[in-house]
């Protein structure tokens, strides 16, 4: 049976005319009653009782009048589904994000696209800047949300229009957050921690201009949760960004935020002229579209 018949004898049998049928399906009333005619040798059985004012159903009739509304929606539904291919778009993508306030945006935009496309699946890395485009370059990473300063030149990327402030993060009770904001003098003889990353040291070290010489460097870090608890112990204060305090919700640590202000900027990159998934394509439009929206 042919879907094309089917569809024939549902439109006969709904409008109890083959000459009506006929006009609604743009052909001619002989090409109709002949293709019938087919359905019904094919099957081995009449379907349908033709009177000269209008044609009824035999019960073999009723019976393919039942199977051909089933058949016909899920025809419609799957040839629906092969247009519409975000249906069928699956697989896995692989994020990696450096731990930031403005790590919530991939958050909102992952729950956006996931309503969208629910048959895919994340993996997700947390790491610092080096860490993901590292992987990203080993093929093992395919977006990246980085904190700038950072070498973008081998990536595609959008820029967020969110900024992270850079400061300190301290115990509430700790002088220092008694301050509304710390200058470098501030920081002089203070024990410091600070990221292990060389392009952040450099721009910090700018920042603190000459005072950076008379500073106490206790550790470095990779992720600042590996030093939070160092801080509430009161073993030393971390120089890092806002959005960490956020992230981290203890109300025995409060940030403070450097004078003059330090702010970096945050973007999502992608390898470039590298094929991706369809899945990962699609993120890819999705997070161009909604961010420069």
């Amino acid at each position: 049976m042919e879907l094309r018949v089917l569809r024939y004898f549902l439109t006969v049998a709904r409008v109890e005319s083959i000459t009506h049928a006929a006009d609604i399906l743009h052909v001619t009333q002989p090409t109709l009653s002949r293709q019938l005619a087919d359905l019904e040798k094919e099957l081995g059985t009449q379907l349908l009782i033709r009177g000269k004012r209008k044609v009824s159903l035999t019960d073999a009739g009723m019976l393919l009048l039942q199977r051909a509304e089933e058949i016909l929606t899920i025809a419609d539904k799957t040839e629906k589904e092969f247009k519409d291919q975000k249906n069928l778009v699956g697989g896995t993508i692989s994020i990696g994000s450096v731990e930031s306030l403005t790590s919530q945006v991939l958050s909102k935009l992952l729950k956006e696209f996931s309503a969208e496309y629910p048959q895919v699946n994340y993996h997700i890395f947390s790491g610092t800047g080096d860490d993901i485009k590292e992987k990203i370059d080993k093929g093992l990473l395919e977006v990246g949300m980085l904190l700038e300063p950072i070498n973008i030149e081998k990536y595609n990327f959008i820029r967020l229009p969110q900024k992270e402030r850079w400061g300190i993060f301290t115990q509430a009770t700790s002088p220092l957050a008694q301050k509304e904001h710390v200058t470098p003098k501030d920081l002089i003889g203070v024990p410091l921690f600070i990221s292990s990353r060389l392009v952040v040291q450099n721009e910090i070290a700018n920042w603190f201009g000459d005072e950076y010489d008379h500073l106490h460097f206790a550790a470095t870090y990779n992720l600042i949760s590996n030093i939070v608890n160092l801080v509430e112990n009161g073993m030393g204060t971390a120089i890092c960004i806002e959005g960490i305090l956020a992230m981290k919700d203890s109300n025995h640590l409060c940030f403070r935020p450097f004078y003059p202000e330090l702010k970096f900027g945050c973007v999502i990159v992608w390898k470039k002229h590298k094929i991706f998934s369809e899945a990962t394509n699609r993120f890819i439009q999705f997070i161009n579209h909604a961010l420069q929206a």
